[in-house]
């Protein structure tokens, strides 16, 4: 991967399940993120994703497009625009500094509404057996390493 690289877009489908699931298991019990009566008494239109969901999510797409074998070494994210039940995650990477195996990545996550999330990721890729140097590419049936 080199500057100026652009990593292969991935869509979430923003659930009720996703947004719960992803609550609980970051034992962020906040009721804005399981309780759309709560969420709606206090502002909001529906329940909504935490930033660890995001945080987490961030993490996947970045070692999904990088391998299996890529070490995080910071993750520095932004929220903005809410992640609501029945809207999609757009997530956008673009390779913005690389100094040998350690690459920046600029990530941008994009709703229905604007940008759910903007941020850099620092990343250590290190060889993999058949995924070294190689994006990997998404299909309905799971990440199968690309040609390129």
């Amino acid at each position: 991967m080199n500057v100026g690289d652009v990593l292969p877009p991935l869509e979430i489908p923003v659930t009720r399940t996703l947004i719960v699931s992803g609550a609980i298991a970051s034992r962020d019990y906040q009721d804005v993120h399981h309780d759309a009566e709560l969420a709606r008494a206090k502002g909001a239109p529906d329940i909504f994703m935490n930033i660890l969901t995001t945080n987490g999510l961030v993490g996947r797409y970045v070692t999904d497009c990088l391998g299996p074998a890529t070490v995080l070494r910071k993750v520095a994210i932004r929220l903005g625009a809410p992640n609501y039940p029945g809207d999609t995650m757009t997530l956008r990477g673009t390779v913005v500094a690389r100094d040998g195996d350690v690459i920046d990545i600029r990530v941008v996550g994009t709703n229905g509404i604007g940008h759910h999330v903007t941020g850099t990721v620092r990343a250590k890729t290190a060889p993999s057996e058949g995924t070294a140097g190689r994006m990997l590419e998404r299909t309905p049936e799971g990440t199968t390493e690309a040609t390129a």
